[in-house]
């Protein structure tokens, strides 16, 4: 009997051992790279703030794209849009992308609500993470990882003299009936190539200059609404669904830039 205790109590003190020695291992290499890909990203844009957990910021993506090049996401956030508290701005990363700054959305209380539809480009799997700034000068953070590649660097097709010559065409429509007094959703198609710079010609074998939209503006009745500085990480053709506060009918503008310098304007009658 005395034996079997002591095998027991041996067994149990090699068992306690293997499992302080598990949890004090290091994590995987995989997991320790996008944990220090996260944190080279918080030192660089976020110096000195304290981000906070914030499951109110909620995203929408899939767990694995078929393709790296269009991955649909989203996010819409739960927080008030008023003149004294409200989400001002909410950058997109994808941590392990070349250029993982995909976009920063600038909101204002006639956004109506934080929250943005589009598609974005995965060069690999990857963590996104949103972090939301708010007027009072606090910073959320919420994150998903999606599996997808090829998104930034894959080659690009040949012959694009139509997709260069047709950038900056725009459609615009409301998502439903005008709604006044309330908050309306409108979606935005651009016709754009967002090649990234990274991409190689199948023709030529070199790269492909970068080209895209790097900044838009949404107004309605003079006043903005929604202002956006993109980057390579927004798919081509990009589709952007956002919100505005529409206390009557009016005129919803858009302006883009892309970074040749070019400019593009549509404008929609809404509630008419």
């Amino acid at each position: 009997m005395k034996n079997r205790l002591q095998g027991s109590r041996c067994s149990s003190w090699v068992f306690s051992l293997a499992i302080l020695a598990w949890s004090a291992s290091p994590l995987p290499a995989p997991a320790q790279e996008a944990n220090a890909a996260w944190a080279s990203l918080q030192q660089s844009l976020f110096p000195g703030k304290k981000l906070e957990a914030a499951p109110f910021i909620r995203l929408t993506a899939p767990a694995r794209a078929a393709s790296g090049d269009q991955v649909p996401f989203a996010f819409s956030i739960d927080h008030p849009m008023t003149a004294q508290q409200y989400i001002k701005s909410v950058t997109v990363l994808v941590d392990e992308n070349p250029v993982p700054l995909t976009a920063v959305f600038h909101f204002l209380p006639q956004s109506g609500k934080a929250e943005i539809a589009t598609r974005i480009r995965f060069e690999s799997d990857s963590p996104v993470h949103v972090v939301a700034e708010s007027s009072d000068g606090r910073y959320y953070v919420n994150a998903v990882t999606v599996k997808a590649s090829g998104g930034c660097a894959g080659p690009a097709p040949s012959g694009d003299a139509a997709a260069v010559a047709a950038a900056g065409q725009m459609k615009m429509a409301l998502d439903g009936p005008f709604k006044g007094g309330e908050v309306n959703q409108a979606r935005l198609l651009i016709r754009h190539p967002m090649y990234t710079g990274l991409q190689r010609d199948l023709v030529t074998h070199g790269f492909r200059p970068a080209f895209f939209i790097n900044k838009v503006d949404v107004t309605y009745n003079g006043k903005p609404v929604l202002m956006a500085d993109t980057n390579i990480g927004i798919s081509e053709n990009p589709s952007i669904q956002f919100g505005f506060f529409a206390d009557k009918p009016g005129t919803l503008q858009v302006v883009l830039q892309d970074n040749r310098g070019a400019t593009f304007r549509q404008s929609l009658d809404v509630g008419g």
